[in-house]
């Protein structure tokens, strides 16, 4: 339907669609394996769910940018037919019936949840746009997620049968992982969201190229994450999450001097590093956070432990727009005081001072 849209309306309808049926995929997969596989190979099992969900998006803008120049960007919807088509066989034909466990479905807290985060998704993209606080709207968008998030904070706690079950808070690996997966959600897709317009718009890169750039860092996501799904049970996982977080400082401490006089080469290679280092915490921390809870809590927690990943991700690409925003504004005001008859450099440059 998106690949069919004829107006931004219809576009951003399909997408809303394409999100409410497929948010869900991604912790029932995880719920999944982690049912299917017995507890020694969890390990290798979270290093080949995480290999396809960390490199579809970094993969994904390859592929779409090469789409876009060399066909129709509705292609980059079509092609998700083929391989959702070959996707749906291959589950049909290869995983396992299990048994079902039947709850009722609590709409109020999930209501709740829903004006929670949704407000919040809302306050974080329209920030920038109407200056934060200064706007009434972001004061009711404030104001409805804290009263969305507490609401169902004291419905779950309360209900008898809530939305998501507040035994798995009690888990200090779930809990800890949680913390974990949020500042790594920030990481990742925050200083991701700035390289493409940066190459794009400083660098005069075209859409391949960008992608063709960009596209390392996935290869090193891969490598790392199927190299620690095999040694994981050798080695403490807290020393592989920390060397994992450091891979990930010493990237972006390189790509904080990025420069538009320098070459691919650092761009490359600091993408390798980053991937590297995502993938050493992602399946420590995804297989430790669900090591000691209880498996009839796993998809609340899966559930959770996606959102709360997501959310990561959003705060991290709206902090760091701000802080582009505010940085732009700053150095456009320095530079105009600069601009003035008394400038002997302006009056150097001029066309009359040449001639």
């Amino acid at each position: 339907l998106c690949g069919l849209a004829w107006s931004l309306e219809t576009i951003v309808l399909f997408r809303l669609l394409q999100g409410v049926f497929g948010a869900a995929i991604v912790p029932l997969s995880q719920t999944f394996l982690l049912d299917i596989n017995p507890k020694e190979r969890h390990g290798q099992a979270m290093a080949i769910w995480g290999a396809g969900i960390m490199l579809g998006p970094i993969l994904g803008p390859t592929l779409g940018g090469w789409l876009t120049e060399n066909f129709n960007w509705r292609w980059v919807f079509f092609i998700n037919l083929p391989v959702g088509i070959l996707a749906f066989l291959g589950m049909a034909a290869y995983l396992p019936v299990v048994a079902k466990r039947v709850r009722g479905f609590d709409f109020f807290g999930f209501a709740m949840l829903s004006l929670g985060v949704g407000a919040l998704q809302l306050l974080l993209d329209r920030g920038g746009e109407v200056d934060w606080f200064n706007s009434a709207e972001i004061w009711i968008e404030l104001a409805l997620s804290l009263t969305g998030f507490w609401v169902f904070i004291i419905h779950t706690v309360t209900a008898e049968h809530p939305f998501i079950d507040p035994k798995i808070f009690l888990d200090r690996n779930f809990v800890t992982g949680l913390g974990f997966i949020f500042v790594m959600g920030v990481l990742i897709l925050a200083s991701m969201s700035l390289l493409p317009p940066m190459l794009a718009n400083i660098f005069g890169y075209p859409t391949v190229t960008i992608g063709v750039v960009l596209g390392p860092r996935g290869i090193g996501t891969m490598i790392s994450m199927l190299v620690v799904g095999r040694i994981m049970h050798r080695f403490d996982a807290r020393i592989l999450v920390a060397i994992g977080f450091l891979l990930t400082a010493q990237s972006l401490y390189t790509m904080a001097s990025f420069t538009p006089q320098m070459d691919n080469w650092l761009i490359l290679t600091s993408g390798v590093i980053q991937g590297l280092g995502m993938g050493m915490v992602f399946v420590p921390l995804s297989t430790v956070a669900f090591a000691t809870l209880d498996a009839r809590y796993r998809t609340d927690a899966t559930s959770l432990f996606s959102l709360v990943r997501n959310l990561g991700s959003s705060i991290g690409v709206s902090v760091v727009a701000a802080l582009m925003v505010r940085n732009t504004q700053i150095n456009h005001t320095e530079l105009s005081a600069f601009i003035n008859p008394y400038n002997p450099n302006l009056w150097a440059a001029s066309p009359a001072a040449a001639a």
